[in-house]
């Protein structure tokens, strides 16, 4: 598939798991951004309920704009509704060692955003993406990502 991001419809999302070997952990946490032709159209920022996760690590990471999320009683509910949210639209990913592997289940088009911004993985991706693009740190890392996109894509 070729995914036009300027004309086409799509979402780009970050996942947070409990673990990254995803046999041992579940998606806490799924921050996504609908998009058509670089325009936002939705969002979609969603975690279990806090109280279900028991590592004290992922709790303080998840403790930023606890006001922006919508909470579920687990994470199956979580992938319910984003499966209702992505419908059949391709995913741009963060492709990391672990995101493919929670994802498996969703017959999505899935694609690495990091192909549109003419970059690669690495651990300090999002330090070369507010560098490269001059934005401002934040704990929502989709929101750089479609930023990245836009200005990647008006100059």
């Amino acid at each position: 598939m070729n995914l036009d991001v300027k004309k086409d419809e799509y979402i780009i999302l970050e996942i947070i798991p409990s673990h990254s070997n995803y046999k041992l952990g579940e998606i806490v946490q799924i921050s996504a951004l609908k998009i058509k032709g670089l325009k936002l159209i939705d969002r979609f920022d969603f975690r279990i309920d806090e109280t279900l996760i028991t590592n004290l690590d992922l709790k303080n990471i998840l403790s930023y704009d606890k006001e922006m999320f919508t909470y579920t009683k687990n994470s199956l509910e979580l992938k319910k509704e984003f499966k209702k949210f992505i419908e059949n639209r391709p995913l741009l990913i963060i492709d990391n060692f672990y995101t493919k592997e929670y994802l498996k289940e969703f017959n999505n088009y899935q694609d690495s955003i990091f192909k549109y911004l003419n970059l690669e993985f690495s651990d300090d991706i999002f330090d070369i993406i507010i560098k490269k693009y001059n934005l401002e740190p934040t704990n929502h890392l989709v929101d750089l990502l479609y930023e990245s996109l836009i200005f990647e894509n008006n100059n």
